[in-house]
């Protein structure tokens, strides 16, 4: 085997080892199933690392031979691109990662980095001040006390600004909504109007323990969160809410 096939085949090997680190980052850590769905992230995510890494060890293929001169430069050069394309697809990821499943009024909304509304972040609590790197939480939405800022969130997410849902300093542990949570759940039987029954029965077989569900709002595709006989948060499935 040449060094020049050597070079690729242990160029593609690193590729791959470093592609394993990212693809379980992202959909191990900050997008888990189903959420990656939802946002629509899968298969934009993929194709960019599918090119990331196939270009790279090709372009070190054509220019490698031994002996160059400047072989060491050139080795670096692709490198140096091949890293900024990865490092360009992580941080448009890391933008557009989940952050909080929020309880709002009567669905969960599934609220994003880059929707995260900071100009009152000093008055949330300690705990809802910063954006996590461990995957999205489950919290809760209060209402405005303050009459002119309600009047201001509503103008503001009729015309496709911040609603409650993206406010962090509305925020608040979701066991103190139990009692709405309990009050909004929505019988499992509904979600057979919008979904194939079958398909209800075979998700609902892993949640023995559901009792009732909500929607979940996300950007790309709306599911269902489901809930214990309780008011406790089971998780999502990919079912449509209507």
């Amino acid at each position: 085997m040449s060094l020049r096939v050597r070079a690729f085949f242990f160029h593609v090997l690193i590729s791959l080892v470093i592609a394993a680190i990212v693809v379980a980052l992202v959909f191990g850590v900050w997008y888990p199933a189903p959420l990656h769905q939802a946002l629509g992230v899968t298969t934009i995510f993929l194709l960019l690392l599918l090119v990331d890494v196939t270009l790279g060890p090709l372009l070190t293929f054509l220019v490698f031979k031994p002996g160059k001169k400047s072989l060491a430069l050139d080795l670096t050069v692709i490198a140096c691109l091949q890293l900024s394309a990865l490092g360009y697809g992580m941080w448009t990821v890391a933008e557009g990662r989940p952050l909080w499943l929020v309880f709002n009024v009567d669905r969960f909304d599934l609220v994003q980095a880059v929707d995260v509304d900071d100009r009152r972040l000093s008055e949330a609590l300690p705990e809802y001040r910063r954006e996590g790197w461990l995957g999205p939480e489950w919290v809760g939405a209060v209402r405005p006390v303050e009459h002119s800022l309600s009047q201001q969130i509503l103008f503001e997410s009729l015309v496709g600004g911040s609603d409650i849902a993206q406010r962090p300093e509305l925020y608040r542990q979701l066991g103190y909504f139990a009692l709405e949570l309990r009050a909004k759940g929505l019988p499992l039987e509904q979600l057979k109007e919008y979904n194939d029954p079958a398909e209800v029965a075979e998700t609902l077989a892993h949640w023995p323990q559901a009792g009732s569900w909500l929607p979940l709002m996300a950007r790309v595709r709306p599911m269902v969160v489901l809930l214990g006989t309780g008011s406790e948060v089971l998780g999502v499935v990919p079912l449509t809410p209507w």
